[in-house]
């Protein structure tokens, strides 16, 4: 439960960093982090398997492209969340990773 909130946070930065991103309020931003969970738990792991070889081509950069299919999939799903484009959704796709992780290593000590 605290890592959605976490990402729904994260997510919510990145809406406020970028403008081709877009949320409602910080509830769509806590919900488009449980969707993108679920996403990445079911959907992601095909992805990545069907496009092997082109990963392996790309010493492994293709899987930013998935990342940024996977953030658009959600903002597809979520009526409050949207992304202006592909570029959009790539660079989300990336500050959401990095913002997610800095906040998960800021708080990891927390709740050990």
């Amino acid at each position: 439960m605290i890592q959605i909130l976490l990402n729904g946070l994260a997510l919510f930065l990145v809406a406020s960093v970028l403008p081709s991103v877009y949320l409602q309020g910080i509830g769509t931003a806590v919900l488009a982090a449980l969707i993108l969970g679920i996403v990445n738990a079911l959907v992601r792991p095909l992805l990545v398997f069907l496009t092997l070889p082109l990963t392996f081509l790309t010493f492994g950069l293709f899987l930013l492209v998935i990342n940024a299919l996977t953030f658009s999939l959600t903002a597809w799903i979520l009526p409050g969340f949207q992304i202006d484009g592909f570029a959009g959704a790539f660079w989300g796709a990336l500050l959401m990773s990095l913002f997610s992780w800095v906040l998960h290593a800021l708080t990891s000590n927390l709740w050990k």
